[in-house]
């Protein structure tokens, strides 16, 4: 009965969407207020509906009810509750369940929390939440019902596939999805803009914070997802370059050209042009991520559905958006206002910067998408891989570190260089000295490498630098800093000097090692004590020790597993870890050699940086949001 309630729920979301979407066209029109009056009810309406929804199918998985298709598909009597909870959204099903909350959740908080702009405006934005929201609960009632019963209830489940029964899953996805549907308001933003034909500063003001907010969320998401990666899969790193990664990588680079954007947009009315484009572009490209995730093209542990018929109406739903979108684009986008800025400026550098977002988005596009273009024309089978990405996405990410210090200390309209290079001459010079102390103490250190980590050295010192002026520029405490920039500069610096030491300085060792052995890597000794096994919850496992006999672990224990779950009839390598901040020691066993164990090594430095930048990005962010709200209560008080 609950699934059968739920059900009923997602039939009058759809209703309700109808509503919104015919209200919110119809209420634009002068003196039709009580229609938008209908779509601000309807939107919210909508999210309660699709709420009580997910609500239903999140018991249905708690009491284990096995007569859903998808509880009986993706849980287990003796799965432990977190899992059994966590494998609401670890299915097709439950997933787009979940992606159509968060898009009703993100038109209800903008119908609640919108109160400034035009009625006409605030109408048309709401009803092209509204018809997405038509979009995907078609698509999920009639191709992808989660409540969809079968005809005879089994008295048990097949599972969660057991790489996803990890506590990151249970966060992992929402905070994706928040990224990827954020977006969504910007795409709105976007066209209801261009419908009007009217499209300026304030329009931009009002669009950035949803821009921003998005963009923390996929930051997040993306950066937990590597992490999950890097300790689930027990392959010992943290980003593999899979498809379904860069699908998320994609609107993360064009989300962060358009917040800049959007940020000349606001402060100097000019780059309409190109924050219309990229918000219409970033929205697509998530679009793209659902369909290459959820339409079978792919095999990859992040992929949900193969059944083509699904990613034929995704498909439908990225043509009917993205083209409807770049129509109107092409129709109105001539009439907005011509760029016109000086080189030497802060808009300059911005738009300089967002061209190499731009390529950079461009690069791992064609690498992901030409295999699968290539196969489905009928040509042969390729894999583009590494290779291609660090040798095409690596070297635009240099001149984009160049000249992201510059950006936040010009001055609008026109600056000097002069002036400006004496403000960051410190910054450079640690820059530069701290890279020649690495290219002595890590001989062997390859040319490229080096470059990238002294762009970084030199993004975080102009961060800083950045921090102390706006600090110094502080007159009384009502007057709060705006940190966001520098702090999201700073960590975008530290995660990338992360990336390049954990990927230039990695070690690994791979040996097949009886019970006594010593092993050695870097400057860490270990015993290997063999292996033992143990019963856990809902799986057995076979787990090796390794115990330090130097440094400051000494005694201390790396307790690695090979898992093996009855229910899935499957097993997962589970690494053990050592986490300090000047580097990771990771290993993981695997199969038996006679009377030895393959045990496989590594030792990452810094590699703890990668997720620490990307939390103080994420921060940075939130500075910013936190400012936007901060802002007009101080103007109210000082009105006042």
């Amino acid at each position: 009965m609950i699934a059968e309630f739920g059900h009923f729920a997602l039939l009058c979301a759809l209703c309700v969407c109808l509503a919104q979407v015919g209200a919110g066209l119809a209420g634009a029109s002068p003196g039709m207020a009580g229609l938008m009056r209908v779509a601000d009810l309807s939107a919210r309406a909508q999210f309660f509906l699709v709420l009580i929804a997910f609500a239903a199918l999140t018991y249905s998985f708690v009491v284990s009810d096995f007569s859903l298709a998808v509880v009986h598909a993706n849980s287990h009597i003796a799965k432990p509750m977190v899992y059994k909870i966590a494998g609401v959204w670890g299915n097709h099903e439950g997933s787009m369940l979940l992606w159509v909350v968060i898009l009703a959740l993100y038109g209800a908080a903008f119908s609640w929390g919108e109160r400034t702009m035009p009625h006409a405006l605030h109408a048309r934005i709401l009803a092209v939440q509204g018809l997405m929201g038509i979009a995907f609960l078609v698509f999920l009632v009639f191709t992808s019902n989660p409540f969809s019963r079968l005809e005879t209830a089994p008295f048990e489940g097949r599972g969660l596939t057991p790489i996803l029964q990890d506590p990151a899953l249970a966060a992992h996805p929402p905070l994706l999805y928040a990224g990827y549907v954020g977006f969504s308001i910007t795409f709105s933003f976007a066209v209801a803009a261009l419908m009007e034909g009217k499209v300026d500063r304030q329009w931009a003001r009002w669009m950035r914070p949803w821009t921003l907010l998005a963009w923390v969320f996929l930051t997040l998401g993306i950066a937990l997802g590597s992490y999950w990666a890097y300790y689930e899969l027990g392959w010992g790193g943290f980003w593999f370059w899979d498809p379904v990664e860069n699908a998320s990588l994609m609107p993360w680079l064009a989300g962060t050209a358009l917040l800049h954007s959007a940020l000349v947009a606001e402060r100097r009315g000019t780059l309409i042009n190109w924050t219309l484009l990229l918000a219409i572009v970033t929205f697509a490209l998530s679009l793209a991520g659902t369909f290459l995730v959820r339409s079978g093209v792919l095999t990859s542990v992040h992929a949900f559905a193969n059944d083509p018929a699904r990613g034929l109406f995704i498909l439908a739903i990225l043509a009917l958006f993205t083209g409807g979108g770049l129509a109107l684009y092409g129709w109105r986008a001539p009439a907005t206002p011509t760029d016109k800025f000086q080189p030497v400026s802060r808009e300059a550098l911005l738009v300089a910067n967002n061209i190499f977002l731009a390529t950079a988005t461009v690069t791992v596009f064609v690498g992901t998408i030409y295999p699968l273009a290539l196969d489905a024309l009928g040509g042969p089978k390729i894999s583009v891989g590494a290779p291609y990405f660090n040798a095409v996405f690596a070297p635009l990410t240099i001149p984009f570190l160049v000249m992201s210090p510059l950006g936040p200390l010009l001055a609008w309209r026109h600056d000097r260089l002069l002036p400006l290079a004496a403000r960051l001459a410190p910054a450079a010079l640690a820059a530069v000295l701290v890279t020649l102390g690495l290219a002595l103490s890590r001989s062997g250190t390859p040319l490229l490498a080096l470059v990238l980590l002294g762009g970084a050295f030199w993004l975080v010192g102009g961060a800083v630098t950045d921090m102390v002026e706006r600090v110094r520029r502080v007159k009384n405490l009502t007057q709060t800093p705006l940190l966001s920039a520098p702090v999201a500069h700073a960590g975008l610096g530290v995660m990338i000097i992360g990336i390049i030491a954990a990927t230039a300085w990695r070690q690994e060792l791979v040996v097949a090692a009886a019970p006594g052995d010593t092993l050695s890597i870097g400057e860490q000794s270990l015993r290997f004590d063999g292996v033992r096994e143990r019963a856990g919850p809902n799986y057995t496992s076979e787990q090796g020790r390794l115990v330090y006999l130097d440094g400051a672990h000494t005694g201390n224990a790396l307790l690695p597993e090979r898992r093996f779950y009855e229910a899935e009839r499957s097993q997962t390598t589970e690494a053990a870890i050592t986490t300090d901040l000047a580097g990771h020691l990771y290993a993981v066993i695997g199969e038996p050699v006679d009377d030895k164990r393959v045990v496989r090594i590594w030792y990452h430095p810094f590699v703890a940086l990668i997720w620490i930048g990307a939390f103080v990005m994420a921060l940075g962010g939130t500075l910013g949001l936190a400012g936007r709200v901060r802002r007009p209560r101080i103007a109210t008080r000082a009105g006042a």
